[in-house]
């Protein structure tokens, strides 16, 4: 099923969501009408009990040239970036935080907006051509889509600044070596996208989200709020019907059919 709307497309393929930046034409900068859409699509998602990945990724040469500075300027002050109790927030900065996991794929140019768009995904598939460049002091403002914090907890303090201070680009061999990136594909990195994510989606979906909560947690809290609730997330899981098919499963020697009850 394809559904396209506004800036963002939509297609459904079993249980994941391909979610395509769709604006090829301006390199797929960031515009308000793209922020929007693309909030709504991963909104869409989590609300959805049938789907349990998304991939985002980019139609075009290019996953984003960044934010579109010229359009985006005079709304930034008022709120542009603020979503409702309700929405997601893409860049998992505020408002509605994102409990399912999303792989992202990137080619051409990831620049600023979408090395935090990737920072706040739980995998990441670069093509061997990806330049990326977290280039906002170029421009007179700072990374506000959470990079000060993210791209500092994955690459360390002396090798973030290195590129944050100055905003250097640098190619997808250093963002391998930076922690940002997860693998390198020689090819348009969507398929190996999607096999990973499918791989996801063969999993229990609620033991997928208690491990990405906890994980989150350790990040986000420290190791020892992490270790405290470490029963919370595992108590609801013990009570499912997943657990018991995935038992079976193994006592049967065959693929689980997980239904996330």
């Amino acid at each position: 099923m394809l559904l396209n709307v506004g800036k963002v497309s939509r297609e459904i393929r079993g249980h994941l969501l391909l979610i395509g930046l769709d604006r090829a034409t301006k390199r797929n900068a960031f515009d308000s009408h793209l922020i929007h859409d693309l909030s709504q699509a991963l909104t869409e998602y989590e609300d959805n009990p049938n789907l349990r990945c998304a991939v985002i990724f980019a139609h075009g040469e290019h996953f984003t040239a960044g934010l579109d500075l010229v359009e985006l300027q005079p709304k930034l002050q008022s709120g542009v970036f603020d979503f409702s109790a309700e929405q997601i927030n893409p860049w998992g900065t505020s408002a509605r935080l994102r409990q399912k996991p999303v792989v992202v794929a990137v080619q051409g140019f990831c620049y600023t907006a979408g090395i935090e768009l990737m920072l706040n995904a739980d995998l990441v598939i670069a093509q061997d051509n990806t330049q990326f460049a977290q280039m906002e002091v170029q421009r007179g403002i700072l990374p506000f889509g959470g990079a000060t914090v993210r791209f500092v907890q994955a690459a360390g303090w002396a090798k973030a600044m290195r590129y944050l201070l100055t905003g250097d680009s640098f190619d997808a061999h250093t963002a391998l070596q930076l922690n940002l990136i997860n693998e390198i594909t020689t090819a348009a990195p969507l398929s190996r996208a999607i096999e990973l994510a499918e791989r996801i989606s063969q999993a229990a979906p609620l033991a997928v989200q208690a491990t990405l909560a906890s994980a989150k947690e350790a990040a986000e809290q420290g190791a020892e709020v992490a270790f405290a609730h470490l029963h919370a997330h595992l108590a609801p899981l013990l009570i499912t019907q997943d657990i018991q098919e995935g038992v079976m499963a193994m006592l049967e020697k065959r693929a689980p059919e997980f239904k996330s009850r």
